[in-house]
């Protein structure tokens, strides 16, 4: 686990900070009457054991947000109608089918979905292909979560990499070992990889804000530190989906009035989501091409530990909420949704093959989840309108 650095915290910005300030001019905020729709994808590295936490402790936490989270959010929504959600990255290596139970009831309730999270070490390749296709199949067989292909009803899952190590990238080389790490993550089902950003971790990759298709190298490590935009052209051979949240300098936290902070869009105890934050994440402009008015707030989280779910799930995060409601009252021009992570990937890929049509109709576009959730219940609090109503078939 890491939290947002402090201002003065920018150890490894050599990798990444060139080319930050090379890109200078395809971020900014949007401009007054620019049609904006928020795209929102919280992502939870939900670790009940965090801290070496008991048993007990950490059945304890997964209960406070199973019964919490509904309570808290259940009468608020986006302007499709749809509540507050999570996308709870749960540790392969923690897996314990009671918490799994907990969050896949939440989950049909229409509060989240439930992707793959890991921590390894010194792992082998075919060691690390066993275990990710062996848990994969449990959370669909057993619990009914995950997503398949529309087409073909292959088994997918989303994936963060423990310590941020995906593809073996620390450079003392721990918390990894897998130098092919893209390509077993690929060959084994996942269908985008949503680790980064890093920063101020040295595995932070080149390729900042963006969404991305990297080809692995399995002669060397991270090879995910750069790759080919999704939308510029068809996806390369043997690639794997990267969707970064947004990493941009926050000059409104200066050290000694000049060292800037990072915004890279965690969310912690001491670092709330606060609509103040918002310009910073549009700013960074993760977005694909073919759709300049959808931008791509992937945020991230460690939403188990007591001190940072009194954050997630108490009054900081509803005012949030609240004050995107009130935002998008008064600007016609912006309209926000709550996606999951396996949502967000769908409407990445619309963008892409060039769909025009209502965000709410594209959740679906190419997997679909193993197990549909309950019918949304109406929310104490009206959506607003999300436009033309989505068509009845979906591509």
């Amino acid at each position: 686990m890491r939290g947002l650095p402090r201002p003065s915290t920018l150890r490894g910005a050599g990798r990444w900070l060139p080319g930050y300030l090379a890109t200078a001019a395809r971020r900014g905020s949007p401009r007054p009457g620019e049609p904006v729709h928020l795209l929102l994808c919280i992502a939870d590295h939900f670790e009940p054991r965090a801290g070496g936490a008991s048993p007990g402790r950490a059945a304890a936490r997964v209960e406070r947000g199973v019964r919490d989270y509904p309570r808290r959010f259940g009468g608020l929504a986006d302007s499709d109608g749809r509540p507050p959600r999570h996308t709870f990255f749960h540790p392969l290596e923690e897996y314990d089918p009671t918490h799994l139970d907990g969050l896949a009831e939440l989950c049909r309730d229409g509060f989240g979905e439930v992707e793959v999270h890991l921590h390894h070490d010194r792992d082998t390749s075919d060691a690390l292909r066993r275990r990710l296709l062996d848990h994969a199949e449990t959370l669909a067989g057993r619990h009914g979560l995950l997503s398949r292909e529309r087409s073909s009803g292959e088994l997918r899952y989303g994936f963060i990499h423990g310590n941020w190590a995906l593809d073996n990238s620390r450079p003392d080389g721990r918390w990894c070992g897998v130098n092919d790490e893209l390509d077993v993550l690929r060959e084994t089902g996942c269908y985008a990889d949503f680790t980064l950003p890093s920063a101020p971790s040295r595995t932070q990759t080149r390729t900042i804000n963006r969404i991305y298709y990297a080809r692995d190298d399995p002669r060397r490590p991270r090879s995910h530190d750069r790759g080919v935009p999704l939308g510029r052209g068809p996806a390369p051979d043997r690639s794997l989906l990267l969707i970064q949240g947004p990493l941009v300098l926050d000059w409104g936290r200066r050290r000694l009035g000049a060292i800037p902070g990072l915004e890279n869009g965690c969310l912690q105890a001491n670092q709330p989501a606060r609509i103040g934050r918002l310009d910073a994440w549009l700013r960074a402009r993760v977005q694909v091409a073919t759709r300049p008015d959808w931008f791509f707030v992937k945020l991230h989280a460690h939403g188990a530990p007591e001190a940072n779910a009194d954050s997630l799930l108490g009054e900081p995060q509803v005012e949030f909420h609240r004050a995107l409601a009130r935002k998008a009252e008064r600007d016609p021009s912006f309209r926000y949704h709550y996606v999951t992570a396996r949502e967000m990937y769908n409407l990445a890929i619309a963008a892409a093959a060039g769909w025009i049509g209502p965000v709410d109709a594209a959740r679906d576009f190419r997997l679909l989840p193993v197990s549909a959730p309950r019918p949304l219940r109406p929310p104490a609090t009206p959506a607003m309108s999300a436009g033309p109503a989505p068509p009845e078939d979906l591509p």
